[in-house]
């Protein structure tokens, strides 16, 4: 019965055609009765496509946790059959992060992914899955789904499909479900999972996606392997199907892809990332995070400035860099030069020292702190001046704003952390950090520089 049903909505689906490289594909998780139908387009856009393994990521309906759980299992069961689970990249997704685990619980009572596991099965051949559930709306948790999927992937040489679980807006009348989902689907479209999320956190639980954190994590994370583009296969509510359009949910099939038009492209741009990308392997990040514990722990408990010696030549380059220290994910502090005033090496300790002691937001870190403060470290690119605000990618790049004496700057990870469009990114730098109008920047009232950052933190 469940072959005949979910090979039925297969069947009668008929996405329109996409050009280019599928990396993730958005299914909803209704009854199939609801969304069955709709969710076949999804999985028709996928059908005889090879993949060697599929991360699913659902939802926690109904048990509450912090950040995301990982099924660790042999094999996930259906009565279609066995599908096997990879446990390689499972395990080492949850020893990406603290905040990352296997909690039972959850897959016992949750429906969310597992709807989504027939529809692989009937148009996938010879894969694993990967089941993933996230337990709180946090932009932490969008960023670990981000940066542990598309770390591990990147480095699992397997060809990887991401499936991320969401239905749309719950319970309005038809007429005004429609146009809340209209609103999310051309965010959506824009592929701008930042603004998203931004966006998410002004609208009601009952406006958002259902499973607003899996959708955008995994948006972030196709767009760190290739992607550049989403399509909207198929809208519809539960309205008709039941007809009965006083309470409806929406649902919404999508496709998350690599166009070919700038495939031919990507190349060339990895290229020009590539020197950055690849400054620091991770021996060498790992030597910094050891200076600089080693220097924080040194200076605190004995007020002294240890001697290091480095023979790296890529430690021993001139790079600006800032050192950012959080005590139970909170800011503790963080202090950095934008511009290299000596070897990398030897910045990382004197900023360990000052992000420690000299930031004038926080008392010094006491002795008994130690255990409980994390690290990370921040290695910037050279600065590139720009004329178009537009051209600054939220996350991706750090913003120095500077008019005459006045100077301001904000690090890539301030729009992650606090979920930031490019506006009030822009207005608060200004404001709060150059002690400029908050609309300098739109009135070329100051100069704009713009760079990436290397970032890397203890685990």
């Amino acid at each position: 019965m469940l072959k005949n049903i979910v090979d039925g909505f297969i069947d009668r689906a008929d996405p329109e055609e996409i050009q280019g490289e599928i990396v993730a594909i958005i299914l909803p998780h209704a009854g199939y009765k609801y969304s069955g139908w709709v969710a076949g387009y999804g999985a028709k856009i996928i059908k005889d496509k090879k993949f060697d393994t599929v991360v699913v990521v659902g939802l926690s309906h109904r048990v509450p946790f912090k950040g995301l759980s990982v099924l660790d299992k042999d094999f996930y069961q259906t009565p279609l059959g066995n599908v096997a689970i990879d446990k390689d990249i499972s395990k080492k997704i949850v020893a990406y992060n603290k905040n990352i685990s296997y909690y039972e619980l959850p897959f016992r009572v949750e429906h969310s992914a597992e709807v989504e596991i027939p529809f692989l099965q009937r148009t996938l051949k010879n894969f694993k899955i990967v089941v993933i559930l996230t337990g709180d709306f946090s932009y932490e948790s969008c960023c670990l789904l981000r940066d542990a999927i598309s770390s591990i992937v990147k480095k699992s040489g397997k060809k990887i499909l991401l499936v991320a679980s969401a239905d749309m807006s719950h319970f309005f009348p038809e007429e005004k479900a429609r146009n809340i989902d209209a609103r999310t689907i051309k965010e959506m479209e824009k592929f701008d999972p930042e603004t998203l999320f931004a966006k998410c956190l002004s609208w009601s639980n009952s406006e958002r996606p259902c499973n607003s954190i899996g959708l955008i994590g995994v948006m972030m994370a196709a767009r760190e392997l290739g992607a550049d583009k989403l399509k909207v296969l198929k809208y519809a509510t539960s309205g008709d199907v039941t007809f009965d359009k006083s309470q409806v949910v929406g649902y919404c099939s999508a496709v998350i892809y690599q166009s070919s038009v700038i495939s031919n492209r990507l190349s060339v741009k990895e290229e020009k990332e590539k020197k950055m990308e690849e400054l620091l392997n991770d021996e060498q990040k790992e030597r910094l995070l050891e200076i600089a514990r080693k220097t924080l722990e040194t200076y605190i408990k004995k007020g002294e400035t240890l001697e290091f010696k480095e023979g790296d030549p890529v430690l021993n380059k001139e790079l600006g860099a800032f050192v950012t220290l959080h005590k139970y994910g909170e800011l503790r502090g963080c202090i950095g030069n934008m511009i290299g005033k000596g070897p990398l090496y030897l910045t990382v300790r004197d900023m360990a020292i000052a992000a420690s002691t000299q930031d004038p937001r926080f008392p010094g870190v006491t002795k008994d702190e130690l255990d409980t403060i994390d690290i990370e470290i921040s290695v910037l690119s050279q600065m590139e001046k720009i004329s178009d605000p537009s051209k600054i990618i939220m996350g991706k790049h750090g913003v120095m704003v500077q008019s005459g004496f006045r100077s301001g700057v904000f690090l890539p990870q301030v729009a992650t952390e606090t979920g930031w469009d490019r506006e009030t990114f822009m207005n608060s730098l200004c404001a709060h950090k150059a002690g400029l109008p908050p609309d300098a920047w739109k009135k070329g009232e100051c100069e704009i520089f713009i760079y990436t950052a290397e970032v890397f933190g203890e685990k």
